[in-house]
């Protein structure tokens, strides 16, 4: 039987078989972008100069909150143009860490399944599984590796262009050979952690909250005050988290910014 975090897979070139799409991280994706996308306009909507009112000032109060944390990791001189992109992240991640949170959509299945043209239970996977397989369709984006990794590599990447753009290419990757050549290796293998504890730190904690979830949810009535008290906690857990990467984030931005002076 599959548990309940099994997501409907996309295989689009059987004869790539390790070329494969999860169809509920993609579209969990595409809710989460449409959710920061209202709260971006409901925020901004109507916004004046006067007193700000409703999600003006929520939105407002964000804003100095993310002009806070970038002012943690460089000088805000040089941070401020980096205020969108802060933005987006710790609102993208919180709404992603949040929406696994609260209710599961779950499918049971004993017979070949077709989803938008795609079949997601083929009858191949119904005999492995004993003739029954389960299909979780709600989760949080996060709690999927390769978002948060695509997450990391994004920022991480970002960051060496920001380098080179501001110190040109030679000047920038001398850094890697100092304070001595020998040292190649080691400021590599820094980048390649940099990129893996960024991105597996967010995964791991959202990942683990929701495999607790359903382990609680299994307890039927006896789960609902843990249940409550576990929702809440995570609701905890995936603000820090957001706030964690964001500041983490514009730190590795800063420091290959002062590698370039």
């Amino acid at each position: 039987m599959r548990s309940l975090h099994e997501s409907p897979i996309w295989v689009p070139f059987p004869n790539l078989p390790w070329l494969t799409f999860d169809l509920s991280t993609l579209y969990m994706t595409l809710i989460t972008m449409v959710i920061v996308f209202i709260l971006a306009w409901l925020g901004t909507r109507g916004a004046t100069t006067g007193v700000p009112r409703g999600m003006q000032n929520v939105m407002e109060w964000l804003v100095d909150f993310v002009r806070s944390v970038i002012g943690i990791a460089m000088d805000l001189r040089k941070g401020e143009r980096f205020l969108t992109l802060g933005l987006t992240l710790i609102l993208f991640i919180f709404v992603a860490n949040m929406l696994g949170l609260f209710w599961v959509i779950q499918t049971e299945h004993t017979e070949p399944f077709t989803f938008l043209g795609i079949e997601v239970v083929t009858e191949e996977m119904l005999a492995e599984h004993g003739g029954h397989v389960e299909m979780n369709w709600w989760k949080s984006p996060t709690a999927d590796a390769s978002v948060t990794l695509g997450l990391s590599v994004m920022i991480i990447v970002l960051s060496h262009i920001l380098g080179v753009t501001m110190a040109g290419p030679k000047a920038y990757f001398k850094h890697f050979v100092e304070p001595y050549p020998v040292f190649l290796p080691i400021n590599l293998i820094e980048e390649v952690s940099n990129t893996l504890t960024l991105g597996l730190r967010l995964f791991g904690n959202i990942f683990a909250g929701e495999v607790l979830i359903a382990v609680i949810l299994m307890l039927g009535v006896v789960g609902i005050v843990p249940m409550v008290v576990w929702q809440g906690f995570s609701v905890f857990v995936g603000a820090v988290q957001s706030f964690i990467f964001t500041v983490l984030s514009m730190v590795y931005i800063s420091r290959k910014i002062e590698h370039s002076h």
